[in-house]
């Protein structure tokens, strides 16, 4: 079986592919003061409450966006289970070009996803991807990363405002029946909910606008199914997009 690692700057994902189906999936908080051996000890007894056995994994691919961690996921991945992983970045053959003025400013995460995106639409696609950041990656038609756009995410926004607004106390994100709040609460969340909805249809707009070919739009992440059905562009969720998109990296470099 197929270890896929994704380290993004809130959590870590862990994808246990059987060929092409995703057998298990379990994250844990990206934590840098945890030790190798801390790591080891939950992943692997997180698989096992799961009727998984680790040393059944033979192979293991890796992207991070967290330099700090990335040692440590390899020895895990090393020590842990016995696999040397594929980590995701220069050199790697992903099957798509990086257009970007910079490729290594492109985080291996939003090349990853558009491996993915671009597997499933066969097209010109938009991957909205509700992270830390809320990212916005246009992949042309014929499969190559063009750019794309970096806002800040839903709860870095949410926390900023309770931070510095003192009358203002913290709510959880979730859709109010509402547009217009009568309370505090409600409006709150009228505005990350019905205001993060509005950004995404605005710059899918805009970018549609300002490419030559048509684009599908397809969202990931912790709160896509959130707002993606608030917005009139995002056609598709899939919550293990990023996992997919190293499935088949992985599959391309053998």
């Amino acid at each position: 079986m197929l270890l896929a690692v994704d380290v993004g700057n809130t959590n870590i994902s862990y994808g246990l592919f059987d060929g092409a189906r995703l057998v298990h999936h379990v994250r844990t908080e990206s934590s840098r003061s945890r030790t190798v051996d801390e790591y080891i000890v939950l992943l692997r007894q997180m698989f096992a409450m799961r009727g998984v056995d680790p040393d059944a994994v033979d192979g293991a691919v890796l992207a991070s966006v967290v330099p700090p961690l990335n040692e440590t996921i390899v020895q895990v991945l090393e020590e842990g289970f016995r696999c040397e992983p594929l980590v995701v970045g220069p050199g790697i053959k992903t099957g798509i070009k990086v257009l970007y003025e910079n490729p290594r400013e492109v985080g291996a995460d939003r090349v990853v996803n558009a491996v993915a995106a671009f597997d499933w639409a066969k097209s010109g696609v938009i991957v909205v991807d509700f992270g830390t950041a809320t990212t916005f990656d246009c992949v042309t038609e014929t499969g190559d990363y063009l750019g794309g756009v970096i806002a800040p995410g839903v709860q870095i926004s949410a926390d900023a405002l309770f931070a510095r607004a003192s009358r203002l106390q913290r709510v959880e994100i979730a859709r109010p029946t509402k547009a217009v709040g009568r309370n505090a609460v409600t409006s709150m969340q009228s505005g990350l909910v019905f205001g993060y909805a509005g950004l995404v249809d605005g710059l899918c707009e805009r970018l549609k606008a300002e490419l030559d070919y048509p684009c599908r739009v397809l969202a990931t992440g912790g709160l896509a199914k959130l707002i993606a059905p608030e917005t009139r562009s995002i056609e598709h969720v899939d919550d293990h997009l990023t996992l997919t998109g190293l499935r088949l990296i992985y599959e391309r470099n053998q």
